[in-house]
C-alpha cells in the first residue's frame, strides 16, 4: 500500500508538472514525509524530481531558450546552494511543540513550520485569481531566478515562481516546457550535491535504508511513466484546472504540516 501511494502520486504529479512546470516536488514531498523525517523526505523528493527532469530534458530539452536558461537558471543555481545549506542548519533545531492526535503524536518542528508556510503561500498563488494571473517582466529574470532557486534548495518548491516568470516571456509552449525542464534539473543537481555533502561531513553514513531506496526507485519509475503518458494526453486539461487541483492539494498538505500531523 505504501508503494502504491508513492507510485500513484509520482505518476499523477509528474504528468501535471510536464505542462504546468511545477507540481511533482510539492505533491510528492508530503507523501515521502509519511515515511521519512521531513528533512530526509526533501532529499528523497529531490532524487525523484531530478531523475524526472533528466527524462524531461531528454524529451523536450532541445526546445529550451538558452538566454532564459543563462539569465534565470544561473542565479537559481547559486541561490539553490544557499537554500539547501540553510535547510541543513534548520533541520537540526529541536521540536517546538507536540500533542496527541488520536492514536499518534503530532510534532511541530521548525522545518515543518517553514515548509508548511511556503506550501501555503504557493497554494495561494494557484487559488487566488489575482495571484494566479501574476506575471513578471523580463527585467526581473535575475530576481526570479534567485527566489525560485532559493526555495528550490530549501524545500524543492521553486517551480511555481519559475513558471510565473517564464510564462511572461512570450515563448512558445515547447520552449516553455524545455526551459523549465533544463533549469529545474540544474537546480536539482545543485541541491542534491549540497544534501550529499552535508551528510558526508556529518559522518552520518547512508541516509536511506534498503526499503527507502526501493521507495525512491518506485517513485522514479512512476514519474517517468507519468511524463511519457502525460506528454500525449494532458494537453486536454486547461491550466486553470491544473492550478485549481494543485492549489487545493497544497493547501490541505500545508495545513497538515503546520499542525504537525505529517
Amino acid at each position: 500500500m505504501d508503494l502504491l501511494l508513492i507510485a500513484l502520486c509520482a505518476f499523477l504529479a509528474s504528468g501535471l508538472t510536464l505542462y504546468s512546470g511545477f507540481g511533482l516536488g510539492t505533491l510528492l514531498l508530503p507523501v515521502f514525509a509519511f515515511f521519512f523525517p521531513v528533512e530526509v523526505a526533501v532529499g528523497a523528493t529531490a532524487l525523484v524530481h531530478g531523475a524526472n527532469n533528466i527524462l524531461k530534458v531528454a524529451v523536450v530539452g532541445r526546445h529550451a531558450d538558452r538566454d532564459l536558461v543563462l539569465r534565470f537558471g544561473v542565479p537559481a543555481i547559486f541561490a539553490a546552494f544557499a537554500g539547501a545549506a540553510i535547510l541543513g542548519y534548520v533541520a537540526h533545531l529541536e521540536a517546538l511543540s507536540s500533542y496527541t492526535f488520536g492514536a499518534r503524536t503530532a510534532v511541530i518542528t521548525p522545518v515543518k513550520l517553514i515548509i508548511g508556510t511556503l506550501m501555503f503561500a504557493f497554494a495561494l498563488f494557484e487559488l487566488v485569481p489575482s495571484l494566479r494571473s501574476l506575471r513578471f517582466d523580463r527585467r526581473y529574470l535575475v530576481l526570479g531566478g534567485l527566489l525560485s532557486g532559493f526555495f528550490g534548495g530549501f524545500s524543492g518548491h521553486q517551480g511555481a515562481l519559475r513558471s510565473a516568470f517564464l510564462t511572461k516571456m512570450g515563448i512558445a509552449p515547447q520552449a516553455f516546457v524545455g526551459t523549465n525542464a533544463v533549469i529545474g534539473f540544474l537546480v536539482d543537481l545543485a541541491r542534491i550535491v549540497v544534501y550529499g555533502s552535508a551528510i558526508h561531513l556529518a559522518g552520518s553514513g547512508d541516509t536511506f535504508d534498503q526499503t527507502q531506496w526501493f521507495m525512491i526507485a518506485v517513485g522514479c519509475l512512476a514519474a517517468f511513466t507519468g511524463v511519457l503518458i502525460g506528454k500525449r494526453y494532458l494537453h486536454k486539461f486547461t491550466m486553470h484546472t491544473i492550478q485549481t487541483i494543485t492549489g487545493t492539494l497544497l493547501l490541505g498538505i500545508s495545513l497538515a504540516l503546520l499542525a504537525g500531523i505529517i
